[in-house]
C-alpha cells in the first residue's frame, strides 16, 4: 500500500504556520505592511470589522495578530478582550501600533493584554522584524 502526499495540504499547512490576522483598515498602510511581509512567506488575512476578529481567528488560526489601535472600524479594546479572554486564542501574540502621542490608547492596550505596542512609524519601518520578534518571544 502506497501513500501519496497531497502538495496542496502541505502548502496549506505551511501557509497556516505563517498566517497573520491583520486588523488594519487604512489601505495605504495595509499595502505597506503587505509589501514588507509577503516576500518573506507571510500570508495576511484581513479583519475588516469587529466581527472578523473572532470569526477569522477561529477559522485561520493565525500565528499572530496585527492591530491598528487607532482604527475607526475595529474597537481594539473589544478585539483584545476577544483575543486574550478566549482560551482558544489567548496564546496568539498581538502586535499593535498607535500614534506615539496617544498615551491613553497605549495604556488601555497594555491593560487589555497586547503583547507588543510600537509607534506607527516603527511598524512601518520594521514590520517584518517586529513580527519575527514577537513570534520568537523576544518582545
Amino acid at each position: 500500500m502506497t501513500t501519496t502526499t497531497n502538495p496542496n495540504t502541505e502548502r496549506d499547512a505551511a501557509d497556516s504556520r505563517k498566517t497573520l490576522l491583520v486588523g488594519i483598515n487604512d489601505l495605504f498602510f495595509y499595502a505597506k505592511i503587505r509589501e514588507a511581509l509577503l516576500p518573506h512567506g507571510y500570508h495576511l488575512e484581513k479583519a475588516r470589522s469587529q466581527g472578523d476578529i473572532e470569526q477569522k481567528t477561529s477559522a485561520v488560526r493565525p500565528v499572530a495578530v496585527l492591530l491598528d489601535l487607532n482604527d475607526q472600524v475595529i474597537d481594539f479594546v473589544q478585539a483584545l478582550k476577544t483575543l486574550k479572554g478566549d482560551p482558544r486564542f489567548s496564546a496568539i501574540p498581538v502586535l499593535a501600533y498607535a500614534s506615539h502621542e496617544d498615551m491613553d490608547t497605549w495604556q488601555k492596550a497594555r491593560a487589555h493584554g497586547v503583547d507588543r505596542i510600537v509607534t506607527r512609524n516603527e511598524m512601518s519601518a520594521r514590520a517584518r522584524n517586529l513580527v519575527e520578534e514577537i513570534l520568537s518571544g523576544a518582545h
